[in-house]
């Protein structure tokens, strides 16, 4: 049996990369209807689809709705368990009702992930589209094409979907981005592990 090489761990004030262990990142694309969700697995430069869909919240009172995205979020968590979330930020509407709801479900999904201690990132949405797509203003069809790419997958993943899977992705890339910014410039440092 061959002794075990040394592992290095490169770490930052709020970011650590480490060879061996894939990192999970949950994203959420927030709605009061429908909230997507999206996870990723990152190991090394190699991204992995580890699951997808929407959280629908049915019709009812606002306050029920809010509680099924909490609850939901936290299954979510439970089930995956992932080591960092990203969060598409709320966009101004033309209406005002919609833009308030819409700020209340991302809260409400906002607030389960950090009730389970999980590092929250906030991405707009034309930086999201602009990491995965190439420009800010990619459409629906042809954000759910670059993720199915990137992702390998066999076919394309809904709407909502494609939007929180973006999100994780947009988080990894300035991740990997801020890391490499960090070594460059000085600041973290590499450790033998």
């Amino acid at each position: 049996m061959r002794p075990m090489r040394a592992v290095w761990r490169w770490s930052s004030p709020g970011c650590v990369i480490s060879g061996t262990e894939p990192l999970l990142v949950l994203g959420i694309d927030p709605g009061l209807r429908m909230t997507g969700f999206g996870v990723v697995a990152q190991q090394g430069q190699a991204l992995q689809w580890i699951g997808s869909g929407t959280i629908r919240t049915g019709s009812g009172v606002t306050a029920q709705r809010l509680g099924r995205i909490f609850d939901a979020v936290c299954e979510l968590i439970d089930h995956y368990r992932p080591h960092e979330a990203a969060v598409e930020e709320v966009f101004v509407n033309v209406n005002p009702r919609s833009t308030l709801l819409l700020g209340q479900a991302r809260g409400a999904a906002i607030a389960a992930l950090a009730s389970r201690k999980l590092g929250v990132h906030e991405y707009a949405a034309m930086q999201v589209k602009q990491s995965i797509a190439g420009h800010g203003r990619a459409g629906k069809a042809q954000m759910q094409a670059m993720v199915a790419r990137l992702l390998g997958l066999a076919g394309l993943p809904s709407p909502d979907a494609a939007d929180a899977l973006a999100c994780a992705l947009c988080h990894l890339q300035a991740r990997r981005l801020g890391a490499t910014l960090s070594l460059r410039y000085g600041r973290g440092r590499l450790s033998r592990r």
